[in-house]
């Protein structure tokens, strides 16, 4: 009896070191997809085209008006900061410009806001015309529904990456699953591609939350800059 709960103790303890050791191994590697870009990995769904930013500076502005309470402003204004300095290393400038009432009205910077009209449904959208990144209260307050013990902030902060890159002239989406700019298939039984065929068992949510080094150096050459070896990708 005493060397069959000894045997089990053992295999339990193997099979524990196996599961930690192989998430680490699949951590490592999604590291390792976010801060490096290799020959061929910039791909995209083609579904959209590419072009250069409409300024070499972007300005931005934050509007808490309509914020989830579980949002502060200063939470969701350090998002948008971050994207927009990580989104920069494309040589595309930016500057945060504190929000008053009368910036709405400067065609030139670009509000980040919440409005679930401008959203039209969508998690956040992007609207290059306008120059906004409208968000969705209803969506976030969705997903708080569904699972109050997420933390949000993560979704938050990937959403505002995701669709600040199109104001950066990344249209199309990419094939690549942890590009902050991807989607994970198309919905015709085709899917992203990652170097650890195995990241759908281990991981929720793969994409990266603030730009990749791909999503980096795609942006450069769509404002026709030389892509970066060394690019700092902030974790």
């Amino acid at each position: 009896m005493t060397r069959n709960i000894l045997v089990s103790a053992l295999l339990i303890t193997f099979c524990l070191s196996y599961t930690i050791k192989a998430a680490c191994a699949s951590e490592s590697l999604r590291i390792q997809e976010i801060n490096e870009c290799r020959d061929g990995e910039i791909v995209t769904w083609g579904d959209g085209r590419d072009r250069p930013a409409t300024s070499l500076l972007l300005e931005f502005t934050y509007n808490p008006k309509g914020s989830p309470e579980w949002f502060s402003g200063r939470q969701v204004l350090e998002m948008v900061t971050k994207a927009s300095e990580s989104w920069s290393q494309c040589g595309v400038r930016t500057r945060m410009i504190p929000w008053k009432e009368t910036l709405g009205n400067q065609n030139l910077i670009i509000v980040v806001k919440w409005d679930e009209a401008e959203s039209r449904g969508n998690i956040g959208l992007a609207n290059l015309q306008r120059r906004t990144l409208s968000l969705s209260p209803d969506v976030f307050g969705l997903l708080r529904t569904r699972n109050p013990k997420h933390d949000a902030r993560e979704t938050l902060q990937m959403v505002i990456s995701h669709e600040m890159g199109h104001l950066f002239g990344l249209m199309a989406h990419s094939r690549r699953c942890i590009d902050v700019l991807s989607y994970y298939d198309n919905g015709k039984g085709e899917t992203c591609f990652s170097r650890d065929p195995l990241w759908r068992r281990r991981m929720v949510e793969y994409r990266n939350i603030l730009p990749t080094a791909c999503d980096i150096n795609r942006c450069r050459k769509a404002n026709g800059i030389p892509p970066l070896s060394d690019l700092i990708i902030p974790q």
